[in-house]
Formats: structure tokens, C-alpha cells, sequence
């Protein structure tokens, strides 16, 4: 298994896992031991919400009989591309699919290549002589007059007009102007107002180190607030930009041209002023597009764009259709590849090809396409670091951008139309290589498959996440140009104006009136709809896994319910590492590091469970051995604590129905809540070294602390996800007594993200951990609440600060305090211990080295015993 799960496992590691794979399954159907494996049926594997196509993918290389059930018209074509024409067609696909993947983009050259020309060193010089700047670029000058430079890209700023009557200028709603930041290597756009003009300009300036710029190029706008360049007006984002944007009257203006030049390395950056001329004009542009789409009969993508709040706010701006996200010139370089990829479907056919294998073909390059547009939209921006484009999503969202970049679809960067071929082919050649039979598709909703009952051996399938990803309203993004270029060859699945939402398994309370309870329901209920289609088509010794990363109890309760009235086991839980760093999922708050993989059973009795009988005796056992299993294996934070409340959940969905003592039923959620205080109580006894009596005598918001730097690091979380944490531990974050209030509060809460706070933070209070005392009036401190005992978190934080700045005052405080050593040395040993080691994406160790806090936690236990127990020792006497 270590073998076939690497990246690089090879063709023999893959061999050897299918033989395996056909010998089980030969002893699962009671064959002959002789019976060769050629003659042994294949597992059969379903995928249920399979997405474009990962799960079943891997299935197919397995050698199983795979089966992919998917709604989503946009992923069901990828999988079309992925699980279906490579192994139908072999590399005849590939080299059919080179050949015309070219043939469009020379076509597409052909008719708008000269919408991006090539900047000529010597003529830019001959034409304008006073523009020295681009002999003094240091790429430059070392280039002959006779060479050119390609551009790749266009970078743009966004503009309004100055609200101010007095003045009126252009108004760059730029954020900042960095092009490269690399060692020796800083390039910034310095913004110069022309007075006369009522326009800023942008000057390219280039230094060895970002303070020899002479200027701050991250002094932009926040936010979409801006400020006059001539007269120095704030300009709000609401609701001044978002009125203009609704009128119509955000422009855009050129501010640089990224180029490359044949032979040489590394990037030029031309100003968008001195350089504005090799920019068509917009009003020819306009025409053109409009000949176009009068020419092939197909409209630009005028279907509208939903505000989705915290997600796609650029329908606030003006955005409201997909055609607006972008520049006339890239609408017109897509409808152009929109047109010769139809053209290249008729030609296919003329050269005599099979319809089938022509439809193959025309539906990669329209793939083509929709890669090259999450390029080509006006929701891009340069990567600075990296000097190349970022695409439109970069994460799950069409937020508004105020500074893009604009590629040269016909360039040689990343993200131009020939990249997006090279990635298809790689693809369809590494997978004509499997000589696996193709996948059984079927695009429908989970809740009814066409499959026969009791046919099939696994389900593995990682479905919607409840309110986290709205999937359907970002593949219409891709739908829009899918539709145009190929929705003559799939009628069947592009008939409707945008993708299919009704049946969407996803909590989102405006398809329910703004109702987040029946939007709930109505996500309960379809997967609870998919589960019971899962049961009934799985043999009666089937294997059902779920793939799940959510991190919200709400998520997990839904998820578990629907699993247990769907009749269910879970038997397994395990936590696997299955996502790039990079890819959407892990740039999402509510996901998890890791992949919780659920293994359930089909469940066939109805047993009722007693709680506190049956129930809670095996979910103590099931915890306290997986804690100490996964922590050996180096699994931590969230990853940690969700899959083992996952493997705790046998305890309860074994059962048709569990009781409390009188004879209520005990729901989901309440379970989820008894799972997690049982995970904490047991991780914090393998974190803190000693038993559970001896956590109990650590105070609840000290515990809250451990656990959360556990989890957390020094990461901002979101609210809930904190909360949930909270009630685990059995304290309040919000209201009067929270631990967000008061003027010596723990945890930092901004909005609905939470963080908490060190002792640097904290720690100069000198009310921090005082001990109500005799000894308060000799020293004239207030306490910090009468009658309450201070935290073990707050005396440690106060000490650690006296340590490093007042440590003539520790022995007055620790007088003050009145700790119990043995506790508070626990804490600190767990703080400071290297149990706590992050999840992925946490900040616990920044560059791989322990936090400040650890390092003053490291020097005050090496001194614990002259600082804290002789103190303590001399009190007492």
C-alpha cells in the first residue's frame, strides 16, 4: 500500500497491486484457487458524486469495473476526457487531438495575431527617439534594433473618476505595482499624476533591492478604497465604486507590458504609458466581435453571474454576466477559438474520421478552450514572485479584482492556449498507455443510479461538503464556453442557460427563501436519498467509503445521520494526506489537512442501543487506542481530532437506534458532542502526560489554550470552528464571561475569525494571574476578578513576560499568584513539548523553528527550579 500510494509508483507497483487485487477478489467469490486471474471478474466500484473523475480514474488503473455517477454537466464531460476517450481510442486520440489542437490555434493566430503585436526594438527607437527608456532597460540594451520582444502579458488597473467636482482625474484602483520581487531582481511601477492629462502614469522602475526603489509599491488601494492621485480624495468602495461599477463607469487602463524574447531568459516590463500605442483600438475591437458573432451565430456569454456573499462579489461592480469578466479583446480571442474549434469538428469529419472519434476530438480542444479562459478573464493577476499569470481561479471564488493581468493567448508563457494542449496531451498519452476498458458514465443525481441492486462490490465517493463549495455556480464559468463551443455535439447536457442547481446536494438557504434550517433538511435528505441508492446497490458484502474533510460539527452530524438512517456501519476511520498544497480544497477553511476516509458496512439488523450500556464503554475503548495510535504516527491537530471522533462513531452507527437511560433517542449531533469531549479528555492526557484526574485539576480555558495551540498553532481559524473546539472543553468563547472578553481576554476575536493570544500579548498586565490574597493589600494590586481564581494560562503568561522583561519582579509575583508547581509546570511542559506539533498550513513553528513563546517556555522550565519552586518553598516557610 506505502508503494502504490507514492506520486512516482511505477507500472510494475501497479501490475502487482492489480494481481493482488484479482486474488482477493477470487477468494471473495469463492472460486476455484486455480482459476486463472484472467478469468476472474473485476471488482465493481462506483463513484456516486465523482466529480471530474479522480476516484474512478485510479479504479480504472486498478483494473475495476468502474462506474461514475455525476450531475454536473461541466465535470461529466471531464470525465468524458478522462475515464472514457483515452481508453477508448489509445494514442490515435493523442495524436489526433496534437494535430488539431494546433491546426485551431494557427487559425486563431491567423485571424487575431494581430491583436498582439510584437514590440520592435528598432522601430519603437526610430519612431519616438526621446523614449530612451527602453534602450536603458537593462534586458534591453543588450538586444539588437532588429530583434523584437513578445508580449505575454498586459497588466491593467481598474479606474474610476475622481467624485471630487473640482477635480474629475482618473483614478487607478490599483492595490500595489510590484511585477517582480526576487533576490537582486525588484521591479515596481512607480505612479506619476499628469496634472494636464487628469491620468496617472507608470513609470518602470528597476533595482537591486526593493529599499533602492525609492518608493513603496504596496501603497495601492485596501480593499477597493483609493485616494486621488492629483487632489487626495478618499474613494470609497461602497458606495461610490460599486455605483459606478453598476453604471457602467469602471474603465481600465494599461499600466505595463510583460514580454519575453526568443533565446534570452527572464522577463521585460515595458511601461503601459510609453507602450499604450501597441494596444488596438477598443472601438475596432468592438466591431470585429460583433462581425464575429454575427458571422457564426453565437452570442457572447451574456448568462448572468450570482452574487454569492463572500464568494462572487463581482457582480457588486458591474460584473453581472460572464461576458463581463472580460476585456473586449479577450472576448473576442474566445469567441475566435469558440469558431475554429466548431469549424475543426466539421473538418474532422471531412477528412473521413468516425463521428464518434471527431466528437473526441472537438471536445478536448473545447477543453482547450475553457482551460485557456480560467486564463483569459479579467479576474487574473501577476504572480510577481514567480513572474507569470495566475489563473481566474486561483481559489473557489470570482471576487473582484482591481489589478489584472491580461495574457497573450498566443504567447509562449504560462497559460496560453498551446500550454493548455501540452497539459490534454500528457494527459491522454500517459492514460492510452493502461489498455484499461473505459468507464461507465451516467450523468444524473446520486439519489437515482441505473444500476442494478446488490451488483457491485465498493463505493468510494467524496461528496459535497455541506455549505462549503458551491460547485454548480463556479462551473458555469466553464459551462458558458463548454456550451458554445461543443453544446451542438451534447445537446442532451447543455439544453438549460447554466448548470443544473435544483438537485445540488449542497446547503445553500437562498435556493430555500433564506432559510438555513430547510436548507439544511433538504441537504440531510439528499444524502440521505444517495447513501440508501448506495446501499441498495452494493452486494450484501459491500464496502462503502466516504471521503470527507469538513471540519464543522454541523457538516459531520449531517453526514453521519444520513449514513445511519441509510443503514450503515461505520466501521473505520483513518486520516490520509490526498490533496496538493495548491489546489482549491486546501485554501479552504472549512477542509481539513488531510482526508478523512469513513469505511462503512451495510447494516442488516435493527439492534437499539443502550448509551450508557452498550455505547459509551466502546467509544472510551475506540478512543483512548486510536489517540495513541495516530499521535504515534505523527497525526495532529484537527486531522487528529476528527478522525478519531470518525473511528468513534462505530460505537454508535451499529446500532438502528441508540437510547439515553430514559429512553430518549440520542441524536446525531449530541453523540458528535460526547465523541469530541471524549477525543479531547484523551488527547490532553497524552499532551499533558498524565492521567484524567490530573487534567481535571487543570482549569477548563487552560485546557481550551493547550488545545487550541495544538490544533491552531498561531493560525487565525474561523469562529465556529473554534467554538466547536469551545464547547468540547466545556468553555464559552463569546458573552460576559467568554473568553473573548475582558480586558485580560485569551482570545482574539476579529469578525468571525478567532486567534489566540500569546504572552507577549498579554503578559504586560500586571492583574494577569494574580491570586486574590492577605498579601494584595502589602503590594497594592488589584485583582483581576474577586472571588475567581486565576488560570494556570494566565500565571504561566505572566511569568514568561516577567522572564524576559522584569524578571527582578517574578519573585513578588509568583507570591502574588500562588501556583501549584506540579500543574503549572504540566502546562508548560505541554506547551512547550514537541507533542504540539502543527497541522499543515499551521504557523506553531515558523521556518522551522519553535515559536517565541516555546523558547521562553524551553528557558524557563532549564531554570524552573530556582525560579518557580524555591520561590514557592521560601513563601512557605
Amino acid at each position: 500500500m506505502i508503494e502504490l500510494c507514492k506520486w512516482e509508483a511505477g507500472e510494475a507497483t501497479i501490475a502487482k497491486a492489480k494481481r493482488q487485487i484479482l486474488e482477493a477478489q477470487r477468494e471473495r467469490l469463492n472460486l476455484p484457487a486455480d482459476t486463472p486471474l484472467n478469468q476472474v471478474p473485476p471488482p465493481k466500484v462506483l463513484d456516486m458524486f465523482s466529480g471530474g473523475g479522480a476516484i474512478p480514474l485510479e479504479a480504472l488503473r486498478l483494473g475495476c469495473e468502474t462506474y461514475a455517477v455525476e450531475l454536473n454537466p461541466v465535470a461529466h464531460i471531464i470525465e468524458l476526457c478522462t475515464l472514457v476517450y483515452p481508453q477508448k481510442y489509445g494514442k490515435q486520440l493523442a495524436d489526433e487531438v496534437e494535430k488539431w489542437g494546433n491546426w485551431v490555434i494557427e487559425k486563431v493566430r491567423e485571424e487575431i495575431g494581430d491583436l498582439y503585436p510584437a514590440i520592435k526594438v528598432g522601430e519603437v527607437l526610430q519612431e519616438e527617439p526621446q523614449q530612451l527608456e527602453l534602450l536603458q532597460h537593462p534586458k534591453v540594451k543588450q538586444l539588437s534594433l532588429a530583434q523584437t520582444l513578445t508580449p505575454v502579458a498586459y497588466l491593467w488597473t481598474r479606474t474610476v473618476k475622481c467624485p471630487n467636482p473640482a477635480c474629475g482625474a482618473e483614478v487607478p484602483l490599483v492595490r500595489q505595482t510590484w511585477l517582480c520581487k526576487k533576490a537582486k531582481k525588484y521591479v515596481a511601477l512607480k505612479v506619476i499624476p499628469n496634472y494636464e492629462t487628469k491620468r496617472v502614469e507608470f513609470e518602470v522602475v528597476e533595482a537591486a533591492t526593493e529599499k533602492g526603489l525609492g518608493f513603496d509599491p504596496a501603497a495601492g488601494s485596501s480593499r477597493g478604497n483609493s485616494t486621488c492621485r492629483h487632489c487626495g480624495t478618499t474613494i470609497p468602495t461602497k458606495p461610490y465604486i460599486q455605483e459606478q461599477g453598476k453604471a457602467g463607469k469602471i474603465g481600465h487602463q494599461l499600466m505595463a507590458i510583460v514580454c519575453t524574447t526568443l533565446g534570452e531568459q527572464g522577463k521585460t516590463y515595458l511601461s503601459g504609458t510609453a507602450y499604450e500605442k501597441y494596444i488596438p483600438d477598443e472601438i475596432v475591437i468592438k466591431n470585429r466581435l460583433q462581425t464575429l458573432v454575427e458571422e457564426i451565430g453565437v452570442s457572447t456569454p451574456d448568462e448572468p453571474v450570482k452574487v454569492w456573499s463572500g464568494v462572487f462579489n463581482a457582480p457588486l461592480y458591474g460584473l453581472d454576466k460572464f461576458e463581463k469578466l472580460f476585456t473586449f479583446r479577450q472576448l473576442l480571442s474566445m469567441m475566435t477559438f469558440v469558431k475554429w474549434v466548431k469549424l475543426a469538428h466539421y473538418e474532422i469529419l471531412q477528412q473521413g474520421n468516425e463521428e464518434e472519434l471527431a466528437k473526441a476530438i472537438s471536445t478536448y480542444l473545447s477543453v482547450m478552450c475553457d482551460r485557456l479562459a480560467d486564463y483569459n478573464s479579467s479576474i487574473t493577476h501577476w504572480h510577481n514572485t514567480g513572474e507569470k499569470m495566475s489563473n481566474t481561479f486561483s481559489r473557489q471564488a470570482l471576487p473582484m479584482v482591481w489589478d489584472f493581468a491580461e495574457i497573450n493567448p498566443l504567447g509562449n508563457a504560462s497559460g496560453n492556449a498551446k500550454g493548455a494542449l501540452d497539459w490534454i496531451l500528457q494527459f491522454i498519452r500517459r492514460e492510452s498507455q493502461e489498455y484499461s476498458k473505459p468507464g461507465i458514465l451516467q450523468r444524473s443525481s446520486a439519489t437515482s443510479i441505473s444500476v442494478e441492486s446488490e451488483s457491485l462490490d465498493a463505493v468510494i465517493t467524496d461528496p459535497p461538503y455541506f455549505d462549503s463549495v458551491p460547485y454548480a455556480d463556479l462551473s458555469d464559468f466553464f459551462y458558458v464556453w463548454l456550451k458554445r463551443s461543443i453544446g451542438h455535439l451534447y445537446p442532451e447536457h447543455f439544453s438549460s442557460q447554466l448548470t443544473p442547481k435544483k438537485n445540488e446536494a449542497i446547503m445553500e438557504p437562498s435556493r430555500h427563501g433564506g432559510d438555513k434550517k430547510k436548507a439544511a433538511q433538504f441537504y440531510e435528505e439528499m444524502m440521505h436519498k444517495a447513501f440508501c441508492e448506495a446501499n441498495r446497490v452494493l452486494k450484501p458484502n459491500g464496502m462503502m467509503v466516504v471521503v470527507y474533510a469538513h471540519k464543522t460539527t454541523s457538516g459531520w452530524s449531517t453526514l453521519i445521520d444520513s449514513l445511519r438512517r441509510a443503514r450503515f456501519t461505520i466501521t473505520e476511520a483513518w486520516p490520509l494526506d490526498t490533496e496538493m498544497s495548491s489546489r482549491l480544497r486546501g485554501q479552504n477553511s472549512a477542509a481539513l489537512a488531510s482526508s478523512i476516509f469513513l469505511v462503512s458496512r451495510k447494516r442488516t439488523d435493527t439492534k437499539i442501543g443502550d448509551y450508557a450500556m452498550d455505547v459509551r464503554p466502546e467509544l472510551s475503548k475506540i478512543v483512548q487506542s486510536r489517540v495513541k495510535t495516530l499521535m504515534a504516527e505523527g497525526v495532529s491537530g484537527a486531522d487528529l481530532v476528527i478522525a478519531c471522533i470518525g473511528a468513534g462513531l462505530r460505537a454508535y452507527t451499529q446500532y438502528d437506534r441508540v437510547e439515553l437511560p430514559n429512553g430518549d433517542e440520542l441524536d446525531a449531533n449530541s453523540f458528535l458532542n460526547e465523541v469530541q469531549k471524549e477525543v479531547l479528555e484523551e488527547i490532553l492526557t497524552e499532551v499533558l502526560k498524565c492521567d484524567k484526574k490530573g487534567i481535571s485539576a487543570v482549569d477548563k480555558p487552560t485546557q481550551y489554550y493547550i488545545l487550541g495551540r495544538y490544533e491552531y498553532g498561531e493560525s487565525i481559524v474561523e469562529f465556529d470552528e473554534a467554538n466547536t473546539l469551545a464547547r468540547g472543553v466545556g468553555v464559552e468563547l463569546d458573552g460576559a464571561a467568554g473568553l473573548t472578553d475582558g480586558k485580560l481576554y485569551l482570545v482574539k476575536k476579529t469578525k468571525n475569525q478567532v486567534q489566540l493570544r500569546d504572552y507577549t500579548e498579554r503578559g504586560a498586565d500586571a492583574d494577569l494571574g494574580i491570586q486574590k490574597t492577605e498579601k494584595q493589600q502589602e503590594f497594592n494590586v488589584k485583582p483581576q476578578a474577586i472571588g475567581i481564581a486565576p488560570t494556570l494560562i494566565d500565571i504561566l503568561h505572566r511569568l514568561l513576560w516577567l522572564q524576559e522583561n522584569k524578571p527582578q519582579e517574578i519573585n513578588n509575583f509568583i507570591t502574588l499568584a500562588q501556583p501549584d508547581a506540579t500543574q503549572l509546570r504540566l502546562v508548560a511542559q505541554a506547551l512547550g513539548g514537541r507533542a504540539l506539533t502543527p497541522e499543515a498550513g499551521a504557523t506553531q513553528f515558523v521556518n522551522g523553528h519553535r515559536t517565541k513563546e516555546q523558547q521562553q517556555i524551553d528557558t524557563l522550565l532549564a531554570s524552573w527550579k530556582r525560579v518557580v519552586e524555591e520561590n514557592l518553598f521560601t513563601q512557605a516557610k
